[in-house]
């Protein structure tokens, strides 16, 4: 099933996000102009895009596996979620995790060099996913542990083995 998602580019060389292959589950999204990031910096990195999602869905901002193996570059709020309500230009967070720097190197590098990196426009730096979500509603109660399904326990309390 298709779901149609209104887009608004904030220049005419924008590309629009698009699915690699058929079966993908995220789509990549590009750079829409250059920027530099240095080592331990946070950097918005602007997609030239507006993005009307539908009422009831997320937009799902990812990692893209490639660059976080190859490079110190990390989205910085994974996933982040971008919602319905939200019309103003999708940025993606992302940092450079480099503890040094040992030189300028463009994203397209590999084998995870320290240093500052250069993101050039059109290069794909996130994908995106669009998830459906259920509107919740809590109930405040005076014990939790009467609720059924209780289960004590948590952060590794069944062990490794």
């Amino acid at each position: 099933m298709k779901i149609k998602v209104y887009v608004e580019t904030l220049n005419n060389d924008i590309e629009l996000p698009a699915y690699a292959n058929i079966g993908d589950a995220g789509m990549d999204i590009r750079a829409s102009e250059d920027v530099v990031i240095l080592p331990n910096e946070t950097k918005i990195i602007p997609t030239g895009l507006k993005i009307a999602i539908p009422v009831g869905y997320e937009l799902q901002v990812r990692p893209r596996s490639g660059l976080s193996l190859n490079t110190p570059l990390r989205v910085s709020n994974s996933p982040g979620t971008i919602d319905s309500g939200y019309r103003g230009e999708v940025g993606i967070i992302i940092t450079n995790t480099s503890l040094n720097d040992n030189g300028s190197y463009l994203i397209s590098e590999k084998n995870n060099k320290q240093g500052t990196y250069s993101i050039k426009k059109g290069n794909r730096i996130a994908q995106i996913v669009l998830k459906k979500y259920e509107v919740i509603e809590f109930i405040q109660v005076d014990n939790i542990e009467e609720i059924e399904g209780n289960r004590s326990g948590g952060f590794g309390s069944t062990g490794t083995n």
